[in-house]
């Protein structure tokens, strides 16, 4: 029998970078495979090249199994990269703490005010941070903010809980970090602003909020790096290769990038040399980022899934997604994107290609198109409202919202194939209450883009919202093969009115 990975078990040699020191310098929200695959694994290499107090206090915020396992294993893990040249894993352990959010709140708040945490990441998803898909702002109409506005000193919410930590770490004035890990458009700052709303709409204290002003910092950050979810085989192929039984592994691909404003107000481990970038850029690379990667891996999920595709390989390898997607890319996004300075567009474009095919990494299409109604508001309507404003409608963008639409809320008697249902949409009741009763296709998307799941500058144009209808009418009446060709073949051909 294997066996099981623990700190006497770890293969010589195996370990990522450097062990942490016994302390916590960081806490962590959000123990998923992408903060395992990223974050930690900057750290861990970080304190190879210069040593410290950096060990992560990780919270998971429901799930109890990573954090047994993790436990039973003294913290330790293992990330597993598959690339087109094969595979090779490496064990990753600076996490010093471990706690489930749902189950000690209390531990958490108490982790991000202690002075000696002086940087707080989180990794919660856009659903996080709780915000009003038709603003932008706090959403004060969620069952759980409202619960933490109206007492802030038991929270459940995210930010609620955030916001408590910070105001308890107020009362002896340490400074510290809130460093948002997220696909969010400018996280720092919308990180800043959803948590000064809170503590506003709450009735914080001024001192909470001055402290709040003065000694805590919201970097931008960009993050890249694609991690599906681990499997039994993830689990089989670190057993062969370093020879223990890891219960959990993180895949990931080879590729990985950090940009971050170099904004700290208590110091931080040495990413840099680890092979970040601090950058003066940062909300350069995330729109590069969010739309031209992640905007375009949702097209792809969408389509592939509308299409009985089970993996990005698997639809990337289709003729009519790559032309939808690059059509996308070079008619839709770049043009609302202002480049970093020496960026290789091209060459970016092309690393995204190999990205996308490869296949050993399995990554799933249901797993991408995961939380929909959330990061399409990162990846849609800015650079729609961009063409519009331009006269010019955006015929791919209302495709990824239409193929989004039937794959989670498909019209009555359309039939989205086998991978829809495997989708995590959080919206899904509310999606089916507002379309309950449409009479057809365009009556049902209508009542989506209606519903309060798009912002409301961007519902306005009807431009839009009518092509988006359409492309949802004919993907019921004559599949997405035949939406994406006529997605494509109208850029530019129609001009708003």
């Amino acid at each position: 029998m294997m066996p099981r990975l623990s700190r006497h078990t770890t293969p010589s040699g195996a370990v990522l970078g450097a062990s942490a020191g016994d302390a916590s310098g960081m806490v962590h929200l959000g123990l998923g495979n992408f903060h395992r695959a990223h974050a930690a694994v900057y750290t861990a290499q970080a304190l190879a090249v210069e040593p410290g107090e950096w060990g992560i206090h990780g919270f998971a915020n429901r799930s109890r199994d990573v954090v047994s396992a993790m436990r039973a294993q003294d913290g330790r893990y293992s990330v597993l990269e598959l690339s087109e040249a094969g595979r090779r894993a490496a064990v990753v352990d600076v996490h010093r703490g471990l706690g489930v959010l749902a189950d000690e709140p209390e531990v958490f708040v108490a982790a991000v005010a202690a002075p000696a945490n002086r940087i707080l990441t989180l990794t919660v998803s856009e659903v996080g941070y709780c915000r009003s898909p038709r603003h932008g702002r706090l959403d004060v109409d969620r069952d759980d903010v409202r619960a933490d506005l109206a007492d802030p000193a038991h929270p459940r919410s995210t930010i609620g809980l955030v916001a408590r930590g910070v105001a308890v770490r107020a009362e002896g004035g340490a400074p510290m970090t809130v460093l948002s890990c997220d696909n969010l458009q400018s996280n720092g700052h919308v990180t800043r602003a959803v948590l000064t709303e809170f503590l506003h709409a709450s009735s914080a204290p001024e001192d909470v909020l001055t402290f709040v002003r003065d000694h805590v910092t919201f970097p931008n950050s960009m993050v890249d790096r694609i991690v599906p979810s681990t499997t039994s085989g993830t689990v089989a192929d670190v057993g062969e290769l370093l020879g223990v039984d890891d219960r959990c592994p993180v895949p990931a691909e080879e590729f990985t990038m950090w940009v971050l404003e170099d904004d700290f107000a208590a110091g931080r481990p040495a990413w840099d040399r680890a092979g970040a970038i601090t950058s003066d850029e940062v909300e350069a690379y995330e729109l590069v980022k969010l739309r031209l990667l992640n905007g375009s891996h949702s097209l792809i999920a969408y389509l592939g899934i509308l299409d009985g595709r089970g993996t990005i390989a698997d639809a990337w390898a289709q003729p009519f997604v790559r032309e939808a997607v690059l059509a996308c890319i070079t008619r839709e996004y770049l043009p609302t994107i202002s480049l970093p300075r020496d960026f290789d567009v091209d060459a970016y474009v092309d690393s995204l290609s190999h990205r996308w095919a490869n296949a050993a990494l399995g990554h799933r299409t249901s797993q991408v198109g995961t939380d929909g109604s959330v990061k399409l508001l990162q990846r849609v309507p800015e650079p729609a409202l961009i063409a519009l404003r331009d006269g010019r409608t955006p015929h791919l963008l209302a495709l990824t919202v239409a193929s989004w639409i039937v794959s989670v809320a498909p019209p009555p008697g359309v039939e989205p194939g086998p991978h829809a249902g495997e989708i995590r949409e959080p919206a899904r009741d509310r999606l089916a209450e507002v379309t309950r009763g449409s009479a057809g296709p365009r009556e049902h998307a209508m009542a989506v883009l209606r519903g309060g799941f798009l912002p409301d500058d961007l519902v306005a144009h009807d431009a839009f919202t009518d092509r988006v209808a359409d492309l949802v009418e004919l993907i019921s009446r004559s599949g997405i093969r035949a939406a994406a060709r006529d997605a494509v073949e109208s850029v530019d051909d129609r001009r708003v009115s």
